[in-house]
């Protein structure tokens, strides 16, 4: 039985939304996921302002706002007077938010290997036939 696209897509956001949430409760704790998103974009693109962080992420001010603040009273981030225009901020990645990214990344990643090493070899070679579609489902993201 062939599954309509509309099926592949259902299931695919189901199962995406939940390797994730298994691998962040499967290893140590952290913040979540609008936290980690927007502290990597921080780590891969500098300092930026507020607005232009939110829209990168797709969520309102309001939502970044507050994801950032978390973010400096961790430690992870820092925020700075923008200095070409003194009314707005930046907001800046910290070396302990980029090593903090960093150990969260490899936990996850491990705790995801050991998974995939318990699938059977025809599944691995699946996932690993999967990944060029999955990654162009994020090319539009990415500019």
């Amino acid at each position: 039985m062939v599954e309509s696209t509309e099926d592949v897509a259902g299931r695919l956001f189901l199962a995406v939304g939940r390797l994730s949430r298994s691998l962040r409760q499967a290893g140590t704790p952290g913040p979540g996921h609008g936290s980690i998103s927007a502290l990597s974009t921080l780590v891969v693109l500098g300092p930026m302002r507020l607005g232009d962080l939110a829209a990168k992420e797709g969520v309102a001010a309001a939502t970044m706002s507050r994801i950032v603040a978390s973010l400096v009273d961790a430690g992870w981030a820092s925020r700075e007077p923008d200095p070409v225009d003194r009314r707005a901020w930046l907001a800046t990645a910290t070396p302990a938010g980029e090593r903090m990214l960093l150990d969260l990344r490899s936990t996850r990643v491990h705790e995801l290997q050991k998974r995939i090493d318990r699938l059977s070899p025809e599944h691995q070679a699946a996932l690993g036939e999967a990944l060029p579609a999955l990654e162009a489902l994020l090319a539009g993201e990415e500019s």
